[in-house]
């Protein structure tokens, strides 16, 4: 049984309550603008990609997966909000469900939702693990970039015309509209 008082407790449910509401309205306005796609095809509404330049693939898929990824934290979040509630009903609210000891009230008003104390708070660890992709990568040749690096900064905006202009611009002679080609008709 925890510590709280009635009013902390009553405080906790009414907390919990407004945040189950506004995760469903939250997946209510996503049903509005229709359920996910099941693919990349659909969610763009296009036939064919064909056209499309590969950045814009690639932002279409990053937009569509960060979508998916707030919609499977959020799901959790609804899931443990309703446990935290189901927990009050049953009279456990407010005790860690691993060792049994008083989680702080100040802890459960950061996290309503909690049941764990912060010492039995699963997935604590940061993970050390690379990517997979770094498993099959080539490392770049030695002195990669050591070029890019020692120039950084070479160009700023007062520098680089005057290392362009002597290429010439589109009012040079060998561009210009109104070029002499009396000489090229004369010599064919």
């Amino acid at each position: 049984m925890s510590t709280l008082t009635k009013d902390q407790l009553q405080e906790m449910k009414n907390a919990l309550l407004e945040q189950r509401e506004n995760l469903q309205r939250h997946f209510e306005s996503s049903m509005e603008d229709g359920a996910p796609a099941e693919s990349l095809k659909d969610s763009t509404g296009e036939l064919s990609s064909y056209d499309n330049h590969p950045a814009d693939a690639g932002t279409e898929t990053f937009e569509r997966s960060r979508d998916l990824a707030i919609d499977d934290t959020l799901t959790d979040e609804f899931n443990q909000v309703n446990e935290a509630l189901e927990r009050i009903e049953q009279g456990t609210y407010g005790s860690c469900v691993t060792c049994g000891k008083d989680i702080p009230f100040e802890r459960l008003e950061a996290i309503p939702y909690t049941a764990y104390c912060i010492d039995d708070t699963p997935n604590r660890e940061l993970s050390n693990e690379r990517p997979v992709e770094e498993e099959v990568m080539t490392m770049p040749p030695s002195g990669a970039g050591e070029v890019r690096q020692r120039n950084a900064g070479k160009f700023d905006n007062a520098d680089a015309w005057e290392a362009v202009e002597e290429y010439g611009t589109s009012n040079s002679p060998a561009t210009a509209a109104k070029r002499d080609v009396k000489d090229y008709d004369e010599n064919m």
